[in-house]
């Protein structure tokens, strides 16, 4: 598995601290927002994960870079730390180094000063390696939107964009409703060939077949009734480009031989054209339609799949990946936050545990309503119980199914005690992992005391994971 170098950003400003952090490849780099000294102190004794690098901000309220600095090292003795000033000088160096600077950058920080420190703080060594290994990877994709990686299936999709990077081919991404299908087309946009020219995306499913022809395509002057004057396709303005097409399983059998001569020589013509016009736009598809089904119900042409197949990317749903919905909370939850401009927010241990046990239906586009919903309103209790009230009835379900022969026999209070014991053994083994088995900083985050951690652990017969 490919481990990043793991970077910490301290900034008091949310979005000066991500435009730094947009300035690392992210391909080599996972990096950690904190937003002031306060934040950045609690993350880092909250977990105590191995850093490679840290990058905090000088002139911040509170606690300033400096006294940051000086706090971070002492539980990171040997992490490089660089400081970010407006304001570089030499007495300020000096006083930098004297409080355990060995960097320092000018803000706002530019590329290739970041990547010269990265460079120099990282170049000659293995990553820093946790007993989990995680390497979670969060980019921001602008316009409130993120990739987030802290599972293997989604790791993996990582490396198939880094593969793709320099690969000017169609994808085609399938997944559920919801899973974050265009989240992957903005990425594999991102970091393409054709990154400084225009994405646009078209949604096959949302318009009627002949608004779709000319909304791809476009029409001359008189194609049809209303049709005054010539108007471009979508094509046509995304020459150079990627156009990522969406729900294209929903896409009508006509307008797909249209779209298989764009893919084989880039040319189509207008709506009412005698002429053909030609571009070249690179397609990226999305569907959550099982493709090979249709073809066989002889509502997807074989040979369209087959040109747009070249590269496939499968997202997991949710459900799959459970492992990362605390870090999506906590990333939906600081998004939200500085889009809306309300205070941060924190969720609790149970608050997660609740979310990670409801199976999220509707994926990432359910997940980031809950936690909008959670910000409005505020209130855990109400957050806790929405989460239980969609859970129940799936617990129900699943005690009917695997658990009603021994509902005969021992009778629903044991079935309902069985229950509760592998919810609570598997919450506390979460916690202890996350917490790298450190029994006191689990029993804070479960909320229970220490001696009632311990006698839980020898209960259940718990021990840590080889």
């Amino acid at each position: 598995m490919e481990v990043l170098f793991r970077v910490l950003i301290v900034d008091d400003e949310p979005e000066a601290a991500r435009r730094t952090s947009g300035l690392l490849d992210p391909t080599q780099y996972s990096v950690q927002l904190a937003i002031g000294g306060a934040e950045a102190l609690a993350l880092v004794r909250k977990s105590l994960a191995p850093l490679d690098m840290m990058l905090i901000d000088s002139d911040m309220p509170g606690m300033n870079g400096f006294e940051t600095l000086k706090q971070l090292r002492r539980l990171y003795p040997e992490t490089p730390i660089a400081i970010m000033t407006e304001s570089l000088n030499a007495e300020f160096m000096f006083d930098g180094i004297k409080a355990g600077a060995q960097g320092f950058l000018h803000k706002p920080a530019q590329a290739a000063e970041v990547r010269a420190i990265a460079a120099k703080f990282c170049g000659d060594k293995q990553p820093a390696q946790s007993t989990d290994t995680t390497g979670v990877h969060i980019e921001d994709l602008g316009n409130g939107q993120f990739f987030l990686a802290a599972s293997p299936s989604m790791r993996a999709i990582v490396r198939q964009v880094k593969m793709l990077s320099r690969a000017d081919v169609p994808v085609l991404i399938t997944g559920e409703s919801g899973v974050g299908k265009e989240i992957v087309a903005t990425l594999l946009h991102k970091h393409s060939l054709r990154a400084a020219r225009p994405m646009l995306k078209v949604n096959c499913a949302a318009l009627p077949a002949d608004l779709l022809e000319s909304e791809l395509f476009g029409y001359e002057a008189g194609a049809f009734t209303g049709a005054m004057k010539s108007k471009p396709g979508k094509f046509d303005m995304c020459d150079k480009g990627t156009m990522m097409l969406d729900e294209i399983g929903e896409m009508s059998p006509a307008l797909q031989a249209k779209l298989l001569h764009v893919l084989q020589d880039g040319s189509f013509s207008r709506l009412g054209g005698r002429v053909n016009s030609k571009v070249d736009v690179r397609v990226i598809a999305a569907t959550n339609v099982d493709i090979e089904q249709a073809i066989i119900n002889k509502t997807f042409r074989e040979d369209l799949y087959y040109r747009l197949n070249a590269f496939v990317i499968k997202v997991p749903s949710l459900r799959e990946r459970s492992q990362e919905i605390p870090y999506l909370l906590a990333e939906f939850a600081h998004t939200l936050a500085i889009a809306n401009r309300m205070e941060p927010i924190n969720f609790s241990p149970r608050l997660i545990a609740a979310a990670v046990r409801y199976p999220w239906p509707g994926n990432l586009r359910e997940l980031g309503n809950f936690v909008k919903r959670y910000l409005i309103m505020r209130d855990e209790a109400m957050a806790f119980v929405e989460l239980e009230s969609k859970v129940r009835p799936q617990t129900a379900t699943m005690l009917a199914n695997s658990a009603s022969a021994q509902a005969d026999v021992d009778g629903l209070k044991s079935v309902v005690r069985t229950m509760k014991d592998q919810t609570e053994i598997r919450v506390i083994r979460e916690v202890l992992d996350d917490a790298k088995w450190n029994r006191r900083i689990a029993a804070e985050k479960l909320q229970i005391s220490y001696k009632a951690l311990l006698y839980k652990i020898r209960q259940y017969n718990l021990e840590a994971s080889a």
